[in-house]
């Protein structure tokens, strides 16, 4: 059904409609500010289009894997040799063992996934349990493509159902503060570095908890001041704006290189510390965000931590990982060397950082000679990496406007979902045309998800 509704898509692309729906996207996304930094968030004609059944599935998959990796911070907070998995640093160590004054140790994260056409194959990648992007931007996105000339054509033999998360995402916050104690509306700060390309996003999110009721204001870490037991956020004007929840886009390992050895006396750690403010997500994230979750989720030796269900999911979803160190472990239940099997099977295996983002450091074996992957092992073993098995990559063809004729290339897509707690709702999805899908590197298009039926 799936690859029929997207053919029929296609198929309502002639020049014209092409053409006028292109001018909308272009305009809405103008009027709307949906841009990352300079660059439109979609250059594309079509949205990524799941089934119901697609869409049951991820969020089936997403919870019991998100529940197991609960159950893994659940345990690692009380376990110091379990918690030693994650690679945590020592800073780290110390803001994790402060309590944020609620239970949910990542209140909104997002799963990052490649899900095939024909839903045969679903496979997680990464675990954003810090501090995920898109959501504001999804939800706006999804309206611009709706206003479209072909949506409005395709609508009339296929039922489209949006999947907007912003209402889930300030539930969450305020679900968070109500936990942590408080009574009254809370005054927001959404918290990271000024100059970053994501900032558009932080300015739909301010006006939409203003339309909600609730103030919220942009700063930066350096606008923030801990006095007399309240948090104060410094403003253009000068004046101070006390704040009751930090609503953290900024991440905790940029702000502790940042700030250093200084990095515990700073006014966002001291409140939290002192326990004046509530903050989403809290530093209790890490132990979900490091990729070396993966690793303990597929290590035998952690499965009496898991539901049987928890287990299922887990060997059918998640990507054999492993932190990159010398000596013994298991593939596939047998025992191997760690370093001669990652050296012997390198078109199959992929490293990653422990804890970065925007694809920075990631060396995709399949694509590198056989010298550099050698250099890259070496390396690895000298910091924080994870070596990954290579899971099905979901490819698609997707319309563009190229000199004012309708192109169709296949493109790299991935879906990822937004999950509250260990709920789904709504997803975003990229293309590219390289391996590494990720707009932060540069590259590719976003663009919202629909789950689409056809009309009976």
């Amino acid at each position: 059904m799936l690859q029929q509704a997207i053919d029929h898509y296609h198929g309502l692309l002639d020049t014209e409609t092409a053409q006028d729906t292109w001018a909308a996207l272009t305009s809405g996304m103008r009027e709307r500010n949906l841009y990352f930094g300079d660059r439109p968030l979609t250059t594309v004609l079509r949205p990524r289009l799941i089934s119901a059944d697609q869409y049951a599935l991820l969020q089936s998959a997403c919870g019991l894997v998100g529940a197991a990796c609960r159950a893994l911070a659940d345990a690692a907070l009380q376990d110091a040799e379990l918690r030693a998995g994650l690679l945590l640093t020592p800073l780290e160590e110390t803001l994790i063992a402060m309590h944020p004054g609620y239970h949910e140790p990542s209140v909104h994260s997002r799963m990052d996934t490649f899900l095939t056409v024909d839903g045969r194959s679903l496979q997680f990648v990464e675990y954003n349990g810090e501090s995920p992007a898109a959501i504001a931007y999804e939800d706006q996105l999804s309206e611009v493509f709706l206003d479209t000339p072909v949506m409005r054509a395709f609508g009339q033999h296929y039922t489209v159902a949006s999947l907007p998360a912003r209402q889930y995402l300030l539930d969450a916050l305020l679900a968070a503060w109500h936990e942590f104690g408080g009574t009254s509306e809370p005054i927001i700060a959404i918290v990271d570095w000024s100059g970053l390309p994501t900032h558009s996003e932080f300015l739909l999110f301010q006006r939409y908890f203003a339309e909600h009721g609730v103030m919220a204001i942009i700063c930066t870490p350096d606008d923030l001041r801990f006095a007399e037991n309240r948090l104060f956020a410094r403003n253009a004007d000068a004046s101070q704006t006390p704040i009751d929840l930090v609503y953290k886009r900024v991440l905790t390992s940029e702000l502790l290189i940042h700030y250093g050895d200084q990095a515990l006396d700073h006014p966002l750690m001291q409140a939290y510390a002192a326990g004046k403010i509530c903050m989403v997500n809290s530093f209790r994230a890490k132990l979900l965000h490091k990729k070396s979750i993966f690793a303990l989720l597929t290590d035998d030796a952690n499965r009496h931590f898991f539901t049987p269900e928890q287990q299922s999911a887990i060997e059918r979803h998640v990507p054999w990982t492993r932190i990159v160190r010398t000596g013994a472990t298991t593939y596939q239940g047998s025992g191997i060397d760690l370093i001669e099997f990652a050296r012997r099977n390198q078109e199959r295996l992929l490293l990653k950082p422990n804890d970065e983002y925007g694809g920075k450091g990631i060396v995709v074996g399949w694509e590198t000679p056989a010298d550099a992957w050698d250099a890259a092992l070496a390396e690895a073993l000298q910091s924080p990496f994870v070596i990954q098995e290579r899971v099905e990559i979901a490819y698609e063809d997707y319309p563009a406007l190229i000199d004012g004729q309708v192109q169709i290339g296949r493109r790299l897509v991935d879906c990822d979902p937004f999950m509250f707690g260990n709920q789904v709702q709504g997803c975003l999805s990229r293309l590219s045309t390289v391996t590494l899908l990720n707009v932060t590197a540069g590259g590719g298009s976003t663009v919202p998800v629909f789950v689409v039926e056809p009309k009976r």
